[in-house]
């Protein structure tokens, strides 16, 4: 590991254009060693800059970080002087622009280790933590959640820390320090999902990807709290490409020529593909095994047979064959070999993601997804019918608060609607499911529900007393919060049970008031 002091930091913010001013910073001061950098003053360790950021800042949390052993601060020039007379005397970096400032310096302050472990990094619009999770099956062998670092919308696990996240790709000092973690804790592999968020506020600028995987490209994120244009949201999710050594490209996305164009930069740029012979790695012959999927594989093995490698995947789906061969190929990229790929993928599960519950009696089958955009309502549903195509079929979902409108305008294909509370924030979910209701087709039936644990109720009970097909299950599908334990309302993360809790406990009711 890399050590770095005040002064060397100040130089690489300097060269790199981000650095406005220090104040306070002698040359004894300059001295002094840097051992990490944070922006939330709960997680500050001595050693560590403070960066003072966000609306919401106030000088009091700066306090608080020097009280717990920072050594420094950085922030932007706008509250340079508020912040020194709150710690008159200590070192300031300010900053032209903080957000680059912050994630240069996170990066030098630990030490960079992402040059110490491989680094996978996924983005697309659906699907990143699906395939974040066959990535982590593969690379953890024999020992689940053991030796694969993750960085994604489900959670976060670095080796010494493990939590429930709250953003896809976090702020740039807490993305340096779980890859510091991760080095501490001898993980070899840091898999992580990359957010457009993530890439167009550069909270992961200067970080080096062994692996850039490139999924697909819908139209949601567009709001004017996210991204104000379809060209904002694409543009920025191509800046993964920036960063990488190898690319990974499924060739089954939209906008495939630009995003190959981009990928050109890499390199080394590897094709995946369903039904694509082109393609470096692809896939034929997709076939339903009971709620499982298996396909053949090319393209792998120089010796395979013309039918390719068997690959059995261990979840529902057979839209998860393209997140499959995005997975395999950045594990072969990183050194896997074909048999650990195909029993890491075997033994798959990704919680919350095609989580399939079958009554006792087989007459309803339930399916907890994470779906909730129009690209990943279509792709379930599609998957759904093919695979049972005379089942009545029942969701629940709802849309975000704060989130782009296109969620509310993508109602899903299905013979009953029920709309509940998901994740609200600072909006009415009322009004939220008003709007998504306002998209039905006249012809199909919904309602409102908020209630989530009422909604999955009345969703069995529908099952089982009012769309019935004697010759097939029917199917409910519990859409977008999948094995969440939190609900965000407010500023708050209150706690709630689970879709896949509730669909195991509530299922096999069949006594209804």
């Amino acid at each position: 590991m890399n050590t770095t002091n005040l002064s060397g930091i100040a130089e690489l913010l300097r060269a790199r254009g981000t650095l406005a001013e220090v104040r306070n910073l002698t040359q004894e001061a300059g001295a002094t060693p840097v051992t990490g950098c944070d922006c939330d003053s709960r997680v500050v360790r001595p050693g560590h800059v403070f960066v003072c950021k966000g609306q919401a800042f106030r000088p009091a949390y700066l306090v608080s970080a020097l009280e717990k052993g920072a050594v420094a601060y950085l922030c932007d020039e706008e509250h340079a002087d508020s912040l020194e007379q709150a710690a008159p005397g200590v070192p300031a970096l300010v900053a032209s622009d903080l957000r680059r400032a912050m994630a240069y310096a996170s990066a030098d302050a630990f030490g960079h280790p992402d040059h110490d472990i491989k680094v996978v990094g996924i983005t697309g619009t659906k699907g990143k933590s699906t395939v974040s999770y066959m990535l982590r099956s593969v690379l953890d062998g024999e020992k689940p959640y053991s030796g694969t670092g993750v960085i994604g919308s489900i959670d976060t696990f670095d080796g010494v820390e493990n939590s429930e996240s709250h953003n896809t790709t976090p702020e740039s000092p807490d993305l340096w320090r779980h890859l510091a973690n991760a080095r501490e804790a001898g993980l070899p592999y840091m898999d992580m999902e990359v957010s457009s968020q993530g890439l167009k506020y550069d909270r992961v600028l200067g970080l080096t990807l062994d692996v850039a995987c490139f999924l697909n490209i819908g139209r949601d994120h567009i709001s004017p709290i996210e991204h104000p244009t379809f060209e904002d949201y694409f543009e920025s999710k191509l800046r993964i490409f920036d960063q990488a050594k190898t690319a990974v490209v499924n060739l089954g996305t939209e906008e495939v020529d630009r995003v190959l164009e981009a990928a050109s930069t890499a390199e080394r740029l590897v094709t995946v593909g369903v039904e694509h012979p082109e393609a470096s790695l692809w896939a034929s012959d997709v076939r339903v095994v009971g709620f499982n999927i298996e396909f053949n594989l090319h393209g792998l093995c120089a010796d395979e047979s013309e039918a390719g490698e068997k690959v059995l995947l261990g979840i529902a789906g057979d839209f998860n064959v393209e997140n499959a061969l995005v997975a395999i190929a950045a594990a072969h990229e990183i050194g896997i070999g074909i048999e650990a790929i195909k029993k890491g993928l075997s033994k798959l599960r990704v919680p919350g993601r095609m989580e399939v519950v079958e009554s006792k009696d087989g007459r309803v089958i339930c399916v907890v997804d994470y779906a909730h955009n129009q690209l990943s309502f279509r792709s379930l549903f599609s998957s759904v019918k093919r695979a049972f195509p005379t089942s009545p079929v029942i969701a629940v979902f709802g849309a975000a608060g704060g989130k782009a409108q296109e969620r509310r305008e993508a109602a899903p294909y299905s013979d009953l609607m029920i709309f509940a509370n998901e994740d609200p924030a600072h909006e009415d979910p009322m009004k939220v499911c008003r709007e998504l209701a306002e998209h039905v087709p006249d012809d199909t039936p919904n309602e409102i529900i908020l209630d989530r644990e009422a909604a999955v109720h009345a969703a069995f009970k529908a099952a089982r007393e009012e769309y019935v097909n004697a010759d097939a299950p029917t199917i409910v599908l519990l859409l977008a919060k999948g094995d969440e334990e939190l609900m965000h309302v407010g500023d708050e993360f209150v706690p709630i049970e689970s879709d896949l809790s509730l669909a195991n406990r509530l299922i096999d009711v069949t006594q209804f008031d």
